[in-house]
């Protein structure tokens, strides 16, 4: 197994692969770290990807692992959605580098937190994912920033933002908001984990946008749209679920 540690334009990746295997079109999944993670701290994802048979593609992204700018949390909490809209770019960016380099095989996305958080709005606006993971994630981007703003106002904190720069975040969050249009799921599989204790990434704002939003679609192909449910976990997958999500993606896009 290929742990090779590269740069696609500006983002450093690692492209985990099985050298003795992977070929032009081996299945690919691109997986998002979490907040205030980074790349090289999820490669037990990448190795048990690979062992299914996967290419995985691992990203830092922006102000995390080497791009870090050593901000602190709070820094970093004021620009957690501008973390989540370049993600989103930058998904765009690896899928088409992917095609420029060859790499023809299907497309899979899958993260933790705010990388779940990002796999959900590449849903929204991406064709081109065909199956994806999302942990700890949640569609509902209009809600989760409401929530996050009001809770650093009330740690104290200046937002830094005008009300102009507030509307025009908000109405750009209403763009990618999957929970609004949920049928641009389009029937894709899609696999939701989550802790019940979670209270970073509400586990509530999460269940229930599944229930009313996304499992009524697949009434049809109840089959391609799974919830697992963590009773006594926090905001951290175990390992049932990793694994639970990597032969998601393996079943999907073998």
């Amino acid at each position: 197994m290929i742990v090779a540690n590269e740069k696609w334009g500006n983002i450093p990746l690692l492209h985990v692969y099985d050298e003795e295997k992977a070929t032009a079109d081996t299945p690919i999944v691109l997986f998002i770290h979490g907040f205030q993670s980074a790349k090289e701290h999820n490669l037990h994802y990448a190795y048990n990807l690979v062992q299914q048979g996967m290419r995985v593609l691992m990203p830092d992204a922006i102000l995390h692992g080497e791009r870090s700018q050593g901000l602190n949390t709070i820094e970093m909490s004021l620009r957690f959605w501008e973390t989540v809209l370049t993600n989103i770019q930058e998904v765009k960016f690896l899928y088409e580098e992917l095609r420029r380099k060859g790499f023809t095989g299907r497309f899979g996305l899958a993260g933790t937190s705010m990388g779940g958080i990002t796999t959900l709005g590449c849903l929204k606006v991406f064709d081109f994912v065909e199956t994806a993971a999302v942990y700890m994630g949640t569609a509902t981007y209009v809600t989760l920033a409401k929530g996050q703003l009001a809770q650093i106002e009330a740690q104290g904190f200046d937002l830094q933002l005008t009300e102009q720069e507030l509307t025009d975040l908000m109405n750009t969050l209403t763009s990618l908001d999957l929970s609004l249009t949920p049928e641009k799921l389009n029937n894709r599989p899609v696999y939701f984990w989550h802790g019940k204790q979670d209270k970073t990434v509400p586990f509530n704002l999460a269940y229930d946008t599944y229930v009313a939003k996304f499992q009524p679609l697949y009434e049809n192909n109840p089959e391609l749209i799974r919830f697992d449910i963590a009773k006594n976990e926090g905001h951290k997958v175990n390992r049932s679920g990793m694994l639970a999500g990597v032969a998601w993606l393996a079943e999907h896009l073998r």
